[in-house]
């Protein structure tokens, strides 16, 4: 039996929707059992609220604080926690704090591909995000099984709420 190489945080980092990411393990490695992404996102960053037909997903905050809707539940979490964001279920997040960076497991993988095609790369590590195209990244996500259901959260209440 010839096992994959387990090394694959070797990737380079690329903008999606104003901050940075980067593929750590692709589905490739695991046999399509899970990937691993790595987000580096600026204070007040949220993706719109959605929901993965196809994959669950984990968070696991590595700096900083997010706080994470799942639903109709906020969880606000720091450095070192970890929330589980079920298939079917809509979610988003908001960066709390200034920075935050985050380790995001998809099981089965196939999502990253999404993200993979999404992107425009970092050329250094203090320029800011360029423009991105909403429509085109939410009609992208059609094909991945991912659908957008709603806007991103707002992060400037105490407990957030979605926007409106």
């Amino acid at each position: 039996m010839t096992v994959p190489d387990p090394v694959a945080g070797d990737a380079p980092p690329f903008w999606f929707l104003g901050g940075q990411a980067r593929i750590v393990v692709p589905g490739a490695v695991t046999g399509r059992a899970m990937s691993v992404l790595e987000f580096r996102d600026p204070g007040g960053q949220a993706p719109p609220l959605h929901v993965h037909d196809a994959e669950e997903e984990v968070w696991v905050v590595l700096d900083g604080e997010i706080s994470f809707f799942v639903g109709d539940r906020w969880l606000d979490l720091g450095a070192g926690q970890i929330a589980h964001g079920p298939r079917g279920v809509p979610h988003s997040y908001v960066v709390r704090s200034p920075q935050a960076r985050m380790a995001v497991v998809y099981s089965p993988s196939g999502i990253e591909e999404w993200f993979a095609a999404n992107v425009t790369p970092v050329s250094t590590v203090d320029e800011v995000s360029p423009a991105f195209d909403i429509g085109a990244i939410v009609a992208s996500a059609a094909a991945f099984r991912l659908t957008v259901v709603g806007p991103p959260p707002d992060g400037t209440a105490a407990h957030p709420t979605l926007a409106s």
